[in-house]
């Protein structure tokens, strides 16, 4: 068994899809429309590993991030590109380092915590 993909609500479509395909690389794979319901974004990873549904509601309903939910993460080959890309957007973000990893946390445009790790500190 192997994930299939993990689904978030977002408040504005076109905001997260700014934030996860033009800032973290994300590229659409499928949108399916269901009317007056909602619209299903499915984006995926470049080797196609990984997929993220994001489920906009147009019925106009407000979500509150639950505790439950931590926070989704991201590798990268240079963790220094990214946090310039962050300061030049004037975002957020909080620096970790330790011993075994180098990250950052930042948020999306609806409030979701996102972890962003500098691949070699995984091996």
């Amino acid at each position: 068994m192997r994930l299939a993909h993990t689904m978030i609500r977002v408040r504005d479509i076109n905001k997260s899809l700014e934030f996860y395909s033009g800032f973290l690389g994300l590229r659409e794979k499928r949108r399916k429309d269901l009317g007056d319901e909602a619209t299903l974004v499915f984006l995926g990873d470049e080797g196609e590993n990984y997929f993220l549904e994001l489920t906009y509601n147009k019925d106009g309903r407000d979500y509150t991030i639950g505790d439950q939910f931590g926070h989704l993460a991201f590798h990268v080959d240079n963790l220094d590109k990214v946090i310039s890309e962050v300061e030049r957007r004037d975002w957020w973000y909080r620096k970790s380092k330790s011993s075994s990893s180098n990250y950052i946390f930042i948020k999306d445009p609806d409030g979701y915590d996102i972890e962003i790790i500098e691949k070699p500190f995984l091996n």
